[in-house]
């Protein structure tokens, strides 16, 4: 890759579009050097529902990401999620071609294209076919592409991640209005992993949950490789949701309600501490209730999401992956004693996933609901191979002294 070299990641989300620009420095660090957001109306669910609105906020966010980096987007790796997503594992089996018998990069082609010999329904897409292990005849599998080795049978299990094809579609659509154009579109717990997750966690085994605005979703690696992923139809628009009925506010105040005083019940919470609760009317005076009414609200949406993650991994049997614990990420993963929650549900070690791996403005997206956005930046780093760098329409004598002190 080029020196100087910009990626962008679009975190496209049910509440917040953030927008990432990294510079790929000449010693090969990636660094942030510009970050938009906007609030996002335009999908529910992780699904587009409005065109216009999905297209501006994309815009807003880009605007503002290019204003502070001094550079113009010109195409981005975006995130996906929703409840439209489906995945499951599959395996590819081919025999090794050549007289010596020695793999070469066609036959892990070959294996890799069997593995995807599987019925899908003419609705929907393939995003990702990710390896997990190679095996060779019926030896021990690794992570690793077996070429150059000696063997008769290749084997490969993959993990395949498929999405609606409208709703590829209409994201392209908005995308395009935006005037941005598409270098990936990467499944969001693929993203959020690269940024929040170790090696050692991924080798041991751990489950990543990253509650968003409209959904829930789950991964679980083993093993170094991605083994299972899962989206649950709740998200943090259900904790808005049941604080605007449960203290009889407006959604809006709800929203800023959560972000602020949101919280877990619990022995450090203070029976004394109250909040203003605006009230839903013109003419009707705000109430003074006590937090722990608050986290009274908020403790059984939570207590139920980590059940329906809890029993869904159950069901698939992954329950014994998971013994390095459990990473929580997205915005959701903010609130206060959400992690001691999690920790009650599954019995597990529980962290918060701040995204690491990046240097720049680091302060700026050291956030868990920046996780999906600053891995689509490793992620990029990672698989880009035009190296076709961002054009750089530096502006502003800011930008001007910015270079002026990066070249001195």
């Amino acid at each position: 890759m080029p020196k100087n070299d910009y990626i962008v990641g679009l975190d496209i989300g049910t509440k917040k579009v953030a927008a990432v620009i990294g510079e790929v420095t000449e010693d090969r660090k990636l660094e942030v050097i510009g970050v938009g957001t906007a609030e996002s109306r335009g999908l529910r669910k992780g699904v587009v529902v409005n065109l216009d609105s999905t297209a501006a906020a994309i815009q807003k966010a880009e605007e503002e990401a290019e204003l502070m980096a001094g550079v113009e987007i010109d195409s981005a790796y975006v995130g996906i999620s929703g409840a439209h997503i489906k995945s499951f594992n599959s395996r590819g089996v081919i025999a090794v071609s050549g007289r010596d018998r020695r793999i070469t990069r066609e036959d892990i082609r070959r294996a890799l294209e069997q593995s995807k010999a599987v019925s899908i329904p003419p609705d929907r897409d393939i995003l990702h076919v990710i390896p997990q292990e190679y095996i060779v005849d019926e030896h021990e599998g690794t992570k690793e592409q077996p070429l150059g080795m000696s063997g008769i049978k290749l084997e490969v299990n993959v993990h395949i991640v498929t999405s609606a094809v409208t709703s590829v579609q209409n994201l392209r659509v908005c995308l395009e209005r935006a005037g941005v154009g598409i270098e990936g579109i990467v499944l969001n717990q693929i993203a959020a992993s690269l940024a929040t997750l170790t090696e050692d966690e991924k080798e041991l085994g751990v489950g990543l949950i990253d509650i968003g605005g409209g959904t829930t979703e789950v991964a679980i690696f083993e093993r170094g490789s991605l083994w299972y992923t899962a989206v649950i139809p709740l998200g943090g628009d259900n904790f808005t949701n049941d604080i605007a009925v449960g203290l009889r506010t407006p959604i809006p105040e709800a929203e800023k309600i959560k972000k602020k005083f949101g919280c877990m019940s619990g022995p450090l919470l203070d029976d004394q501490e109250t909040i203003e609760v605006p009230a839903i009317g013109p003419s009707r005076k705000p109430r003074i209730l006590s937090r722990r009414l608050l986290a009274d609200i908020i403790q059984p949406r939570a207590e139920e999401i980590f059940r329906l993650v809890e029993n869904d991994i159950k069901r698939m049997g992954y329950e014994k992956s998971l013994n390095s614990g459990v990473l929580l990420t997205g915005g959701t993963s903010m609130l206060e004693g959400i992690e001691e929650v999690a920790e009650e549900i599954f019995d597990l070690p529980v962290r918060r996933g701040d995204p690491v791996g990046v240097g720049g403005l680091l302060d700026r997206v050291s956030t868990p609901d920046y996780a999906a956005a600053v891995g689509l930046l490793l992620y990029g780093a990672q698989h880009r191979k035009s190296g076709r760098p961002i054009k750089d329409k530096r502006r502003g004598p800011w930008t001007r002294f910015k270079d002026w002190l990066r070249e001195g």
